[in-house]
């Protein structure tokens, strides 16, 4: 195992749209994941179904984990994570979509990759 000063820390910032074409699909298989987690106390297992029942978004960040999505990436461990979802108006064709566009910071330099 690598130590912290051999280490190269990288903050992966991964933004994702997705069209949900069947809500109740995302909720029940966000129920079912909830029923199965065996460490979710009673009172936090009924405020995640309540929650997951009201709002797609909330059931879609119930089942999205970024554990498993580096989880298969060789040399790599995940530290931290941090996510949530929302409902939003997506139009792909709005100049605000433009997933190539610069935010303005020089996030490659401010890593130290490039």
């Amino acid at each position: 195992m690598s130590t912290p000063e051999t280490s190269r820390f990288v903050r992966l910032r991964v933004e994702l749209v997705l069209e949900v074409e069947d809500a109740d699909e995302v909720t029940k298989a966000a129920l079912d994941r909830i029923a199965e987690d065996p460490e979710l106390p009673d009172e936090e297992r009924t405020h995640a179904e309540a929650a997951v029942t009201e709002d797609t978004a909330e059931a879609i960040a119930y089942l999205v984990d970024p554990f498993d999505l580096v989880s298969e990436v060789p040399g790599v461990e995940l530290q931290q994570a941090s996510w949530s979802s929302e409902r939003i108006s997506y139009d792909p064709d709005s100049p605000d979509w433009d997933l190539d566009e610069d935010d303005g910071e020089d996030d490659e330099e401010e890593d130290g990759i490039g």
